[in-house]
């Protein structure tokens, strides 16, 4: 009966979406553009995810708050479904900020919004460039804002782990900031390869301990990476919160 009614809600979820962002677009970029004003578009931005992941009937738990630390972090995700990152962006922090593919930046209102939101864009294809948007993420992190990164640089089509890319490490350690290790499971089936229908899911969130990096220098980032990707296969070891 799900499969029978995956078409038409997730038909009411993308018709309902669609409607909020005519409704409270403009009313964003009014915020973003003139205002400037962070808070109200992270509400605006947090308002929209829950619709949607609630629509979609997107359900989700989440283990393990008392690990996050007061200060900036850098939350490090494993990523195996398009439901991780909204369902991330609601549980993890109230202002999480994310490093993203430079690409969309280039749609105007996007790329705004991303702006005024904090996060940073980096564009993988070229190393200055990437470095760059490193540096300015560390700055952010030193600031108090904490990131967001998804280190396999895409989702997992098998749910094995794939390798960790090294740039959200390195800036951690340029921050001197703790790395919280985070693993997500249960969305892979929210939508089958190659379709747009969203199926509703139980979606398991758990969060470590953080894992310091006051201390190290850039040399020590391949130890860094190997600690924090057994922290997150520790964490997925553990099975779901729905069991």
């Amino acid at each position: 009966m799900a499969d029978l009614l995956a078409p038409v809600r997730s038909v009411v979820t993308y018709a309902a979406v669609i409607a909020y962002i005519v409704v409270a677009g403009p009313v964003g970029l009014f915020i973003a553009a003139v205002l400037r004003w962070k808070r109200g578009l992270y509400a605006l931005g947090h308002t929209g995810v829950w619709l949607g992941l609630t629509l979609a009937g997107i359900r989700y738990r989440v283990a393990g708050r008392e690990h996050v630390p007061s200060m900036a972090v850098v939350f490090c995700s494993n990523h195996e479904s398009n439901v991780d990152p909204p369902v991330l962006f609601l549980t993890l922090h109230r202002q999480l900020h994310i490093l993203y593919k430079a690409e969309l930046h280039q749609f105007p209102i996007m790329g705004t919004l991303f702006d005024v939101g904090g996060f940073v864009p980096i564009e993988r294809t070229d190393r200055d460039k990437a470095m760059a948007s490193i540096t300015r993420g560390a700055v952010s992190l030193r600031a108090g804002n904490s990131f967001l990164i998804f280190p396999e640089g895409t989702r997992s089509r098998t749910g094995e782990l794939l390798p960790f890319k090294k740039g959200g490490f390195i800036m951690a350690i340029q921050a001197q900031v703790p790395v919280v290790p985070v693993a997500v499971q249960g969305g892979r089936a929210a939508m089958g390869r190659g379709s747009a229908f969203v199926r509703p899911v139980r979606v398991s969130v758990r969060i470590g301990a953080p894992i310091p990096t006051a201390g190290l220098t850039l040399d020590d980032r391949d130890a860094l990476i190997e600690r924090v990707r057994r922290a997150v296969e520790d964490l997925r070891g553990e099975g779901s919160l729905w069991d």
